[in-house]
């Protein structure tokens, strides 16, 4: 078996290799610049890496595994309009470096390009693959709704944020464990346990991300910290700060809310410090560490002897800065 690092490797040099030089250029360009800002390519190597566990020749799903991660970065580039988002992964985003129609119209193109690379998924499994590729997308649709229509609410819950980003994150990274799994062979058992895995993960890869947009290093990161706060986001952290503030923090969180000056740091500050004063830092970290641990239990109850599962295990457990 290869390491994460070889299979991020060569999936990288499959997906640059791609040809994307149609006309008119305008179209295509910015698909090229926006899968040439990297990432950790995280969802085509869990997909390779669950194929890699049954079987070895791991290059006959880069193209499934090149429409799967076509398709991520297709919400990426969406997303980011709705969001109004300037940086992603450190570089200037499609609707800032061209316009809003460029985004539009491009990502239109990338959401065509993931399915052509899907269909070229084996013709045994190519039924299975898209109709598990449809209902994904299609949650992730429902997500992204969810994610607006929260912004201009003050009452929601954590179940219901939870399920938000279920929907809007977690099932496309479930979705490639479970295919990688159904493309190597597993069996039905097995690859539900790896989806269900794959789901965890996925849980905790978003709130520890909703962390980061509050917490982290812009630098590591790639892009500007505090984003969600200035959306007025209604992440984990935003919920459960609400929920234990008392009636002077929460009236300032009301505040905040509707500030529209022309100091946006004041603002993340603000918000910040009120996060500080309840302690919700720590819940959040604690809600993550439950979650890797209820996706490890999964992992453990698969098929497949340890050693099979480990290079899983392990890069898990990378992304979400575990010691295994």
């Amino acid at each position: 078996m290869k390491t994460s690092k070889q299979i991020q490797e060569d999936f990288e040099s499959y997906l640059q290799s791609l040809d994307y030089s149609r006309k008119p250029d305008e179209l295509y360009a910015p698909i090229r610049y926006v899968l040439s800002l990297g990432g950790k390519r995280i969802r085509p190597t869990f997909l390779i890496m669950a194929y890699n566990m049954y079987a070895d020749d791991i290059e006959s799903v880069f193209s499934t595994a090149a429409g799967m991660e076509i398709f991520h970065n297709f919400t990426l580039l969406h997303d980011d309009l709705m969001d109004r988002a300037d940086m992603r992964r450190g570089k200037p985003t499609v609707h800032k470096k061209w316009n809003d129609n460029t985004a539009i119209l491009s990502g239109d193109g990338m959401l065509v390009l993931a399915y052509r690379y899907l269909a070229l998924t084996k013709p045994q499994y190519l039924k299975r693959t898209l109709d598990l590729a449809n209902e994904t997308f299609t949650g992730i649709m429902e997500g992204q709704q969810y994610d607006m229509e929260f912004e201009t609410r003050n009452d929601v819950t954590e179940q219901e944020y939870i399920e938000m980003i279920r929907l809007k994150t977690s099932v496309l990274l479930a979705a490639c464990v479970e295919m990688g799994a159904v493309l190597g062979g597993a069996c039905d058992a097995d690859a539900r346990l790896l989806y269900e895995f794959g789901e965890k993960i996925g849980l905790a890869f978003q709130l520890q991300d909703d962390l980061l947009d509050v917490y982290g290093d812009p630098a590591v990161f790639g892009k500007k910290i505090g984003g969600d706060i200035l959306c007025n986001k209604k992440t984990y952290l935003y919920i459960n700060t609400y929920r234990l503030a008392d009636k002077e923090q929460r009236e300032a969180l009301d505040r905040w809310a509707v500030y529209d000056g022309n100091d946006p740091e004041s603002k993340i500050a603000g918000v910040r410090a009120i996060y500080d004063a309840v302690g919700v830092k720590e819940m959040s970290e604690k809600l993550i560490g439950s979650l890797f641990d209820e996706a490890m239990a999964k992992l453990e109850t698969v098929n497949l002897p340890a050693e099979k599962k480990g290079l899983l295990k392990d890069y898990a457990g990378s992304l979400l800065n575990r010691v295994l």
